[in-house]
């Protein structure tokens, strides 16, 4: 073992390095029933006017409303998609239904619950006026105009507005595919039983699960022993079908840490040492175009490092404006010390109890331990201090989750 010649860079200076090497993905055209949580590319605008002529707003009779409230004899029953009808003329009424187009001759909606009818006549129990209940032409869009910007990330309210105009196949940015390799002699499939000195392999599982939750396409590498050669081949085989890399463990400065290594030889390394608590060994590298994290071994410390470093990547690689969590300030519900030289991420549940967010660490902050992880809602950061934090102290925190 000896020490690293990587400078010890903060974790500010670690996003922008980062950041300078981010590049959007490029446009594919998606159908709409594939472009939940995807980003638009370009700008939507309506081809028509929607409604493309008037309609009723409510079930009732369409009246000429110069008619006054004198009773009109029903001429037809107008619905929804049925067939229109030439018009109406003066003491005539035609009975429709919401969304039916308004016969000419009509200028305004009576509601039902104002009306009886009897013997084919109808009478009236309020004055209409022009444009009762009435959806005008265009009302809801008109033709050429501007519905969803390129950036708008696509729910289900935007893939029903796109619906509507016939918007049917969309530009977006391509989702980044995320490799991933688990490295390490005692690493086990995690459905395997290890043996003395080994373990399961979590890590792999959790980051296909995290990178699938950002929105990219995981790919898995698998399992790779403590051997320069396997590894090489694992990593190279993941840059040909991934955008980017992500392995788990051996990037420290044990005899038996590969990966740095290796990434030295095929591209070039930027990041190798980080001041945060965890990952202070997170490795950064490009090979030619296509992005590479090395994140340490440790369950908590895989799970921290991808949610403060490479998560907001894979956003902004598909076009997200915002790809960070929402940043809070938060009251330490409990004491805690800082890190003499290093940003600390302390997982926490922040609740809202009535005038303040308030949060309380899941339990012992050991970068080993999973179980900080499960239920937790933030990240409590830490800045490097020497001085005891009382309960009350105020720090930011990044929310990973709905408030508990």
């Amino acid at each position: 073992m000896k020490p690293s010649t990587y400078p010890l860079l903060s974790v500010d200076e670690t996003q922008e390095i980062i950041r300078s090497h981010i590049r959007t993905l490029p446009i594919e055209q998606v159908w709409l029933n594939q472009a939940l949580g995807r980003v638009l590319a370009q700008d939507i605008s309506a081809e028509a006017d929607a409604p493309p002529y008037p309609v009723s707003g409510v079930d009732g009779y369409a009246v000429a409303s110069s008619d006054g409230s004198a009773p009109r004899r029903v001429i037809a029953e107008l619905t929804a998609g049925g067939p229109r009808v030439a018009g109406i003329q003066s003491g005539e009424a035609a009975r429709i239904m919401t969304g039916a187009p308004l016969p000419s001759g009509s200028d305004a909606v009576v509601m039902v619950e104002d009306t009886a009818e009897a013997d084919g006549v109808v009478t009236l129990t309020t004055h209409p006026r022009p444009g009762d209940n009435v959806r005008p032409r265009g009302v809801d869009l008109t033709a050429g105009q501007a519905i969803l910007s390129a950036g708008t990330r696509l729910g289900s309210a935007e893939i029903a507005l796109l619906a509507s105009v016939g918007a049917v196949e969309v530009p977006v940015y391509r989702r980044p595919a995320v490799a991933v390799l688990a490295t390490g002699d005692e690493v086990r499939p995690a459905w395997q039983v290890p043996a003395a000195g080994q373990v399961r392999d979590s890590n792999q599982i959790a980051l296909l699960a995290a990178i699938a939750e950002a929105g990219a396409a995981p790919v898995s590498l698998g399992i790779a022993r403590d051997d320069v050669a396997e590894q090489t081949a694992r990593i190279q085989a993941g840059f040909a079908q991934a955008d980017v890399v992500l392995t788990s463990g051996g990037v420290s400065v044990g005899s038996r840490d590969l990966v740095k290594p290796i990434l030295e030889s095929l591209g070039q390394i930027h990041v190798g040492r980080v001041a945060v608590k965890p990952g202070k060994p997170l490795t950064f590298a490009t090979v030619g175009d296509k992005l590479f994290f090395g994140l340490p071994g440790f369950p908590v410390s895989t799970l921290v490092t991808f949610e403060v470093f490479v998560r907001p990547v894979l956003l902004a690689m598909q076009g997200h404006s915002v790809s960070t969590r929402p940043r809070v300030e938060v009251v330490l519900a409990e004491p805690t010390r800082p890190a003499p030289d290093r940003t600390e991420y302390q997982r926490a549940i922040v609740r809202f109890d009535g005038h303040r967010l308030s949060a309380t660490t899941t339990g012992a902050q050991v970068s080993s331990r999973l179980m900080s992880m499960v239920g937790a809602n933030a990240l409590i950061i830490i800045e490097p201090g020497t001085e005891p934090m009382p309960a009350g102290s105020r720090v930011p925190a990044l929310l990973t989750g709905p408030l508990a």
